[in-house]
């Protein structure tokens, strides 16, 4: 009988075990079916259905017991696995330089609802951050939807473990801003229950993209972005984000890759943050930036509408070239197995894909033994989609213990 009872002991603790790691495989579409799950957790067929129903129990995914069957196949079809659409979500919010925007983030990266964003920035963090958390709250007014937690993503390098702003260079906020205490505390007054996360924009893209996009399978992705203004980047090895020892690494916008060129903001010249962003670009075909719309979506407009006039088509291969300086030198610190490219940068490959990739191949010690492969990020929104999965994480490690305290 104690033997039994034992028994039976270790089989719930094993599984409650998985718990996480089974709700991380379903999140991000690793485990489609019931088979799958089973064998990711290398657990057996009973464990992962009595997992799998613990999940669906708590309201995370949904478990379809019988799909239909594919044409020619043979057997019964496995248990479906997904998110369940109707679960609770995690309040988003991003701030960007030419504005910011607050939704609500399910598993799977699935955007629920969005607010309409706003186009002016503060120079005081405060205020922006109570006006984001304010836009995100009336959402979960609106929906009515269970919320666990919140993440915020910024243009700025969060030192860890403090999570001040230390750079906020296309912001008017001062350097050092205390934002991830602001922010908490912003979501605590509107009575937003679960923790409260704040990381850096581009990271927050990496690690989107890398667990629902472009980077997914890759054990070694690098992610360069130019968004609003400036350029960052960001490495994920086997899943988790290199940050570095206090979360600054992958400043790669100061790289120097014009020694002639624009003044930095950082006291240097040349830097890939100033010599491949979009007001570069914009620069660079002679255009002056209108008041109306992001310098982001006024270079993505010159581009797409305007690529065969001379000026234009050579301002942005002035651009790809600075640019594939910049990733060759990453190619050969880093040695990544697959780039992927944001923002403006991912519009100027999609321009010109054979000439980037034949600069970072020609420059980089790397390239010229069979190239890294460069591609485009796929997600709408991927800050918006990291800073949510800074807030998931929780969840995903321990399911039971972090919708407790939610």
């Amino acid at each position: 009988m104690n033997g039994k009872v034992t028994t039976a002991r270790t089989r719930l603790e094993r599984g409650r075990s998985a718990l996480g790691p089974a709700l991380e495989l379903v999140h991000t579409g690793r485990a489609p079916t019931r088979a799958v799950l089973t064998a990711e957790l290398g657990v057996t067929r009973a464990t992962a259905g009595a997992v799998a129903a613990e999940l669906e129990a708590l309201g995370l995914i949904r478990v379809d017991s019988r799909p239909g069957a594919a044409a020619g196949s043979q057997g019964r079809p496995s248990h479906r696995l997904s998110v369940d659409a109707n679960g609770p979500v995690v309040l988003a919010a991003q701030v960007h330089s030419d504005g910011f925007r607050a939704a609500l983030v399910g598993l799977g990266g699935r955007i629920v609802a969005t607010s309409p964003g706003a186009v002016t920035v503060s120079a005081d963090p405060a205020q922006v951050l109570g006006e984001v958390v304010d836009a995100g709250a009336a959402l979960l007014a609106e929906t009515g939807l269970r919320c666990v937690g919140a993440g915020l993503a910024v243009p700025s390098a969060v030192a860890e473990p403090e999570g001040t702003a230390l750079n906020p260079l296309h912001l008017a906020w001062p350097a050092g801003a205390p934002v991830r205490d602001v922010f908490a505390e912003r979501v605590r007054g509107a009575g937003i229950a679960g923790p409260a996360f704040t990381g850096n924009d581009v990271n927050l893209a990496a690690l989107a993209e890398h667990r629902h996009g472009a980077g997914r399978g890759a054990a070694h992705l690098l992610c360069v972005a130019t968004g609003h203004r400036g350029v960052g980047g960001a490495l994920v090895l086997d899943g988790r984000l290199h940050t570095g020892s206090s979360g600054l690494a992958l400043e790669v916008g100061h790289l120097t890759v014009n020694p002639e060129g624009r003044p930095c903001y950082c006291g240097s010249r040349g830097c890939l943050d100033v010599e491949t962003d979009p007001l570069a670009f914009l620069t660079a075909a002679g255009r002056t930036p209108g008041p109306e719309g992001s310098l982001l979506q006024q270079a993505r407009d010159l581009l797409r509408n305007e690529y065969t006039d001379t000026v234009v088509r050579s301002a942005a291969e002035e651009i790809v070239d600075r640019l594939g300086l910049g990733l060759a030198g990453l190619v050969n610190i880093l040695n990544p197995d697959r780039i992927i490219l944001g923002g403006l940068h991912r519009e100027l490959l999609d321009a010109d894909p054979e000439r980037l990739r034949a600069v970072v191949t020609d420059r980089s010690l790397w390239g010229r033994s069979g190239g890294v492969p460069i591609l485009p990020c796929t997600l709408d929104h991927n800050s918006l989609v990291g800073a949510a999965e800074l807030a998931w994480q929780p969840v995903l490690d321990d399911p039971l213990a972090a919708l407790a305290q939610a």
